[in-house]
């Protein structure tokens, strides 16, 4: 579930391992390019994280990154994901 702190809206995922948090990632490049909107993420291992904000808004929290989290969920559900953090 994506959490709204520091004017960014962040989500955390744990996959099997590497690859598979890796291809998990290569598929979300594609979605922020196609929404023009790139995110910060950490990838360490099996885990990802993300934290969404609109740098041209103020870093504040817009619609865009709603979408770009709603098309990070659509990816993160074709992939099993272990847990959240």
């Amino acid at each position: 579930m994506w959490t709204e702190t520091d004017n960014s809206l962040r989500r955390s995922f744990r996959f099997a391992d590497f690859k598979t948090a890796f291809a998990f990632l290569t598929e979300v490049a594609a979605e922020a390019e196609r929404l023009d909107h790139h995110p910060w993420f950490s990838n360490e291992y099996n885990a990802v994280e993300f934290r969404l904000r609109s740098h041209d808004a103020g870093n504040t929290v817009t619609k865009r990154d709603h979408r770009l989290a709603a098309a990070i969920d659509a990816v993160a559900a074709r992939y099993a994901t272990l847990n959240e953090e």
